[in-house]
């Protein structure tokens, strides 16, 4: 009997309760039997190795905010499976440390655990500061100076807990935008000065752990913004503060917005190929021997937002990208996608960024990627 049949039954109302129990049993069956399988336990599992004709292909994971072991489990495989060697994930300062010193590791031990066995680098991005290292009424991003040495002493306790399973950390995010450095205005001497307390305190608890700068946001604001500071300013900023030497890789965001990912660089545009302008920066003070790493990349092909192309397009410019970067960028060594797969929608243009459902359906894009790696002849498991 239909769901929809019980309003018109003449069953007493017990047996229409158990007949309505029982319907909605069913219903929950399906729903259940449409989604990928629950592991019978989350074990890490041995480890598995990522077969892949593209080593510089990564994803940003966006596992922060996902709390089911077994999907953090499941995302991994699929990246796995997708052929990609690296993620990108974030690990929130604030959601760890307690004013005591004491530091929830669960969730990072089950995320760092599940790509370890998934043959999977990680490449983790930390940052937001916990109320009890900030001034009150201040924002998750607000991090001044009062606070990097406990910053840093957070990131050598990272660096020292996952030396050999973590690869590189990335201090901050797009620290030349006011809404990342807790909308204040920005400046590359602040961060040169956070970059000079967290990279020896890295190195010194984990000699072999890359640190990251930069992760600047691209953008063509003017001087004197109060909303951000010009990407290619920033870094020279950076560099005439004394930033050379205090990090080991530059990480990059790459976006192609409505651009073909061949499209050539203008410092008056932004377009995926803009990494070269930040390239020639580097060059030009004397720090050509550190390498690149896109950690934020992709188009967006939502059918309404004006900075999204169509969704053929968004394939094409995606995997021409990873063939340009490869053929043109010695100096890169990942090109990281934004981003894998959202724990739950936004509803919003960012979910057109995704190659994943949160329900783990696949977009056209991974399916494409998972060819163009050399894997897509290989049965998911």
């Amino acid at each position: 009997m239909a769901c929809g049949m019980f309003k018109y039954s003449f069953f007493p109302p017990r047996r229409m309760a158990l007949r309505a129990g029982l319907c909605l049993a069913a219903v929950a069956a399906l729903v259940l039997s449409i989604r990928p399988p629950a592991p019978a336990e989350i074990a890490f599992g041995p480890r598995q190795e990522v077969h892949t004709t593209t080593p510089i292909l990564g994803v940003h994971t966006r596992l922060t905010d996902e709390v089911e072991p077994w999907k953090i489990q499941y995302t991994l495989r699929l990246v796995r499976q997708m052929g990609a060697p690296w993620i990108v994930e974030f690990f929130p300062w604030a959601y760890y440390q307690a004013e005591d010193g004491s530091v929830a590791w669960d969730h990072p031990d089950q995320v760092v655990g599940h790509a370890e066995a998934n043959g999977l680098r990680v490449i983790a991005r930390l940052g937001y500061t916990p109320e009890w290292a900030r001034p009150p009424d201040t924002p998750l991003t607000y991090l001044d100076a009062g606070a990097y040495d406990d910053f840093a002493a957070f990131a050598a306790a990272f660096a020292a807990r996952y030396r050999g399973r973590v690869a590189a950390i990335i201090v901050g995010n797009e620290p030349n935008l006011s809404f990342e450095w807790g909308y204040r205005a920005t400046t590359p001497e602040d961060y040169v000065e956070l970059l000079r307390a967290v990279y020896p305190a890295v190195k010194a608890a984990n000699p072999d752990m890359l640190v990251l700068a930069g992760a600047l946001a691209p953008n063509l604001e003017p001087a004197g913004s109060p909303w951000a500071m010009n990407d290619l300013d920033y870094l020279r900023g950076m560099y005439a503060a004394g930033a050379a030497g205090l990090f080991d890789g530059l990480a990059a965001h790459a976006y192609g917005l409505t651009f073909p990912a061949d499209a050539e660089p203008e410092p008056e545009l932004l377009n995926f190929r803009r990494v070269e302008l930040l390239r020639d920066i580097m060059v030009a003070n004397g720090d050509a021997a550190t390498p690149i790493y896109i950690t934020e990349s992709g188009w967006n092909d939502h059918p309404r937002w004006t900075m999204a192309v169509r969704p053929a397009q968004r394939i094409q410019y995606t995997l021409d990208a990873l063939d340009y970067a490869a053929a043109h960028w010695p100096y890169v060594k990942l090109v990281a996608l934004w981003a894998f797969r959202y724990p739950a929608p936004t509803r919003s243009y960012p979910d057109y960024f995704t190659l994943v459902t949160p329900e783990f359906v696949t977009k056209p894009l991974y399916d494409a990627l998972r060819d163009y790696s050399g894997n897509g002849d290989t049965p998911r498991s």
